[in-house]
């Protein structure tokens, strides 16, 4: 097999990737070690930001996003029993973001690609990459227990922190910062009404809880625990009881309590590859880098990625000009530093840490307490929630780059 852009990973990183690639008539590849059944019913992020939004759109692809997604304007505080809400839309000159499951995402990407005459491979096993230094990069897999091979210009490494491209790049060449965080989120998905309209976040002396509404019908919730607890002894009794607890108000408010019909606990850390690229190999999404969730950046980061990788295959292949290509991680890398601030700024904030005193926790209160009081801090969770824009190589406007990213040829 042959192609320009070969592409390893199905998620939504992969196949945001390859369907923009089209749009630009640059072949490529997608090759997933899952099947498509596997890869639409993973369930993880559900919030995206009003660039995420915009590229679907602009793509042609948010149709159903647009008719199904929950658009909010807002995120609500809680502690010390008390909620305060942070209006983004007013905040940031009309930022908004907007509840949609990422599952829900991946089918759309999927029935597109397949639409417009998309290859997606899935089902491979033992997955390789070969002479990524040269310009003929290949990608070696087995599908059926019979070894195939992509040749193609470049390789772009969409297949998550454990997949094989991350590691294809030498190690003198790379630096790896990795962060591991002292609790966990214990993750349910409910079946009930929502309890809020908007993304509730909590400090609480117990623990952190997020609350984020999905559909009607099902509410996913978080609640943060020891990084190796075991969800064994987690009976749905005990999470209601904790949520309870965690959950007080002073105001009239309840919690909507459901059958529990998923619960898993996740680590939380925070990760960084630098360089992005090596060779004719890119690395977007999480293969790159992993943010903690409380700041809702991880698919908004790939889609980010994919987008500057994009458009620097399109100056190269419809231009003939290789300085996006040069600059990807460097681009990338500007705003992926900023989502880990931030990220790691608003999870230290709202988490109780196992060695925090008395003293840390009224720092927390005092920190909280100043950040719903100044217009200048609201403004800056605001701008960050909704995310901040691609700072794109000389300065070049995000919305003019986003609308010749996606224009047919």
């Amino acid at each position: 097999m042959k192609t320009q852009v070969g592409i390893i990973g199905g998620g939504p990183a992969g196949l945001m990737l390859s369907h923009l690639l089209h749009l630009q008539g640059i072949d490529s590849i997608i090759i997933e070690r899952r099947s498509r059944e596997k890869v639409e019913g993973t369930i993880r992020a559900g919030v995206m930001e009003q660039g995420s939004m915009e590229l679907l759109n602009e793509a042609g692809v948010g149709d159903r996003m647009n008719k199904e997604g929950r658009i909010t304007d807002g995120i609500l505080l809680r502690f010390n029993k008390q909620d305060y809400r942070v209006n983004m839309n007013e905040l940031t000159g009309g930022k908004r973001i907007i509840f949609y499951p990422q599952q829900e995402v991946t089918k759309d990407l999927i029935a597109a690609r397949l639409e417009a005459g998309g290859k997606i491979i899935y089902n491979v096993e033992d997955v390789s990459l070969h002479d990524v230094e040269t310009s003929e990069p290949k990608i070696r897999f087995r599908l059926d227990n019979e070894l195939q091979e992509i040749s193609c210009d470049y390789i772009a490494g969409c297949d998550g922190f454990h997949g094989p491209s991350r590691p294809t790049i030498p190690d003198k060449y790379k630096t790896e910062y990795l962060e591991n965080l002292p609790f966990g989120w214990l993750g349910i998905l409910v079946e009930a009404p929502p309890s809020v309209e908007e993304l509730l976040h909590v400090h609480h002396e117990r623990g952190f809880v997020l609350i984020s509404p999905r559909t009607p019908e099902i509410q996913r919730m978080y609640l943060q625990v020891p990084p190796d607890d075991d969800i064994a002894n987690w009976s749905d009794d005990r999470i209601w009881s904790e949520l309870r607890q965690r959950l007080e108000t002073e105001h009239d408010w309840k919690l909507l309590e459901g059958p529990i019909i998923q619960k898993t606990i996740i680590p939380m850390r925070s990760f960084v590859c630098d360089p992005m690229q090596y060779g004719r190999l890119f690395l977007a999404g999480d293969s790159a880098h992993i943010v903690p969730p409380t700041g809702a950046k991880g698919l908004n980061l790939a889609f980010s990625d994919v987008q500057v990788l994009a458009k620097a295959f399109s100056n190269f292949y419809n231009e003939g000009n290789k300085d996006l290509l040069e600059e990807y991680s460097e681009t990338c890398l500007r705003r992926i530093w900023k989502a880990q601030r931030f990220s790691i700024w608003i999870t230290s904030a709202l988490h109780r840490y196992p060695q925090h005193t008395p003293f840390n926790h009224r720092m927390q209160l005092a920190e909280l307490e100043y950040l719903v009081t100044s217009q200048a801090s609201m403004t800056s969770l605001a701008e960050n929630y909704a995310g901040l824009p691609i700072e794109w190589p000389q300065m070049e406007s995000h919305k003019d780059v986003s609308k010749n990213l996606v224009s047919h040829k």
